[in-house]
């Protein structure tokens, strides 16, 4: 089977490479691209763990082709951080134990970025919704959801 190529961004990076026709982009991000940050928890697109952000859009990636990131802009946690500056949501999830064995970490933290730059001041109902596409199995969901709503009034003072 002849692969497909495709010219995407990822994390603010021109990128290329070669796929086959079936391959998810979860695929190509861990076995191609070297980046394993987003997770298989379920491959079914229910638990969030391969969360990442393509043109500004939420999605599992283990329900995306590779070859659907033709032209598009992709966004992991890898891309989070900036260099050795972590991401409030990243600073904010350690200082609150919001995390546990890490499976599901960075799900919850693309998600997180993605409902902050929507609505930059949510409610606790609206952290949980926007949330609630991401299963933790560790830590239960409210030191989740505090270290949000902190992150999210960092980000509004900085």
């Amino acid at each position: 089977m002849a692969g497909v190529a495709v010219s995407t961004t990822i994390n603010g990076d021109a990128v290329e490479y070669l796929c086959q026709p079936d391959e998810t982009l979860l695929e190509v991000l861990r076995d191609r691209l070297g980046l394993t940050g987003a997770k298989e928890g379920c491959g079914t697109g229910d638990c969030g763990a391969c969360s990442v952000i393509v043109d500004g859009r939420l999605v599992c990636s283990c329900l995306v082709l590779g070859a659907e990131a033709e032209g598009r802009k992709v966004e992991t946690i890898e891309g989070m951080a900036h260099g050795d500056q972590l991401h409030p949501l990243q600073q904010k999830f350690i200082e609150h134990a919001a995390l546990q064995c890490g499976i599901c970490t960075p799900g919850f933290l693309i998600a997180a970025k993605d409902l902050l730059a929507k609505n930059p001041s949510p409610t606790e109902e609206e952290i949980r919704f926007g949330l609630a596409g991401n299963l933790c199995r560790c830590t239960g969901y409210d030191k989740i959801v505090r270290a949000v709503q902190d992150a999210a009034n960092v980000m509004k003072g900085a």
